[in-house]
């Protein structure tokens, strides 16, 4: 598949099967089956995969440029797509790939949805650092975990998960399995019912002595830590920076809108022809919008190309990307007043889901801890 193939088709999902449906699962706290159906079917599901395994083989602009054209939609969908492309990077990265393989075909065929499950209760935001252990059975392992956060929960056909290897000595010595979702001990444990987001199914998911077989693991033990750093966050922290350009996106065509059609009658005027308060407020929405465009392009570019700053272009567009989308949509909220407000426009859905970017571990916080040590020349961890 070519770039431009999987950007028009990304386009025909958010506006036929996405965008009728945004704002009731939006209420109702609904998973889009629908939408992870179509994206199975137009390959989407195997964008960074290899071709040799069925994939799209894309690079990372264009997961950057899909997820931003499902989230100017529906930010839940883009974030189970975000979810998804990395638990494929991390299958993708197994040094033994033999079980893995059907899976991962599987995946380029629009058949089989992956996500991650990484945080726990007991490490909260640090999600690098598991609580849980896993117990050797055998050849393999028994994982008993608390998860949180887990985006598909009950939807997804596996889980990459994380645990403390079984001999491992500290917080960083971990070890990646893929479980599947049908796996015995394997339960979601709650609804997910959040302020935004509501349509990602981010439940807590409970694994009781789940077993994995050595073919399913993922990493060597111990190197969990490394493949969070160096396959993951990089991925994720893009993913999350361009669902906060599509959230942006949104309410600035949304914003336009109004300011277009909402008059003063008795003025014969638009509120964006009589309020020039109004149109500034409307231009910093875009100016904003803009430089996050631009960041997000130069990570993608410091991606391709590393070089010495490219952990802290990592750690910074996911702290700025957050706080763009909050910044922009509360921008929307006041220029828009209380047709936003009332929900007679899109804004409040997306000013809501604008929110979970900065709590999202690694959270906005955290993220500025990262990049002070890195600055100082200090250990990271």
């Amino acid at each position: 598949m070519d770039r431009e193939t999987a950007l028009a088709r990304a386009r025909a999902i958010a506006s036929e099967v996405l965008a009728p449906a945004a704002a009731a699962n939006d209420r109702e706290g609904r998973f889009s089956v629908e939408a992870v159906r179509a994206l199975g079917e137009s390959g989407l599901l195997g964008l960074l995969l290899p071709e040799d395994l069925g994939g799209a083989q894309l690079d990372t602009k264009d997961f950057a440029d899909i997820t931003a054209i499902l989230a100017e939609v529906d930010p839940s969908v883009a974030m189970v797509f975000v979810m998804h492309v990395l638990a494929c990077a991390a299958i993708l990265a197994a040094p033994d790939r033999t079980r893995l393989q059907p899976i991962l075909e599987d995946i380029a065929q629009g058949r089989h949805l992956s996500t991650l499950a990484f945080s726990e209760a007991g490490s909260r935001s640090h999600f690098w650092a598991p609580v849980s252990r896993a117990e050797r059975n055998g050849n393999a392992v028994r994982i008993s975990a608390r998860k949180s956060w887990v985006t598909s929960a009950g939807y997804a056909q596996s889980h990459v998960v994380s645990t403390l290897a079984a001999d491992g000595g500290g917080p960083t010595d971990s070890t990646l399995y893929l479980v599947l979702a049908d796996a015995a001990g394997l339960s979601v444990a709650g609804a997910w019912d959040g302020m935004g987001m509501r349509a990602n199914a981010a439940a807590p998911m409970t694994l009781e002595g789940c077993e994995v077989s050595p073919g399913m693991q993922l990493t060597s033990d111990g190197a969990g830590f490394a493949a969070m750093m160096e396959v993951v966050l990089p991925l994720f922290n893009l993913g999350s920076a361009a669902v906060a350009l599509g959230i942006c996106r949104a309410v600035v065509a949304a914003t336009t809108g109004h300011l277009k059609t909402a008059r003063f009658e008795h003025l014969g005027a638009s509120l964006g022809e009589a309020l020039p308060t109004l149109r500034a407020q409307l231009a910093t929405m875009q100016i904003q919008t803009d430089g996050l465009a631009a960041r997000i392009d130069d990570l993608v570019r410091h991606l391709a190309q590393p070089d010495e700053l490219t952990t802290l272009r990592v750690l910074e567009t996911k702290a700025a990307a957050g706080e763009c989308a909050i910044e922009v949509t509360s921008l929307a909220m006041r220029t828009c007043g209380g047709a936003a407000f009332s929900k007679h426009t899109s804004i409040e859905r997306f000013f809501r889901d604008a929110q979970a970017g900065a709590v999202m571990a690694p959270t906005a916080d955290v993220l500025r801890e990262l990049i002070g040590k890195a600055l100082l020349g200090l250990p990271l961890f």
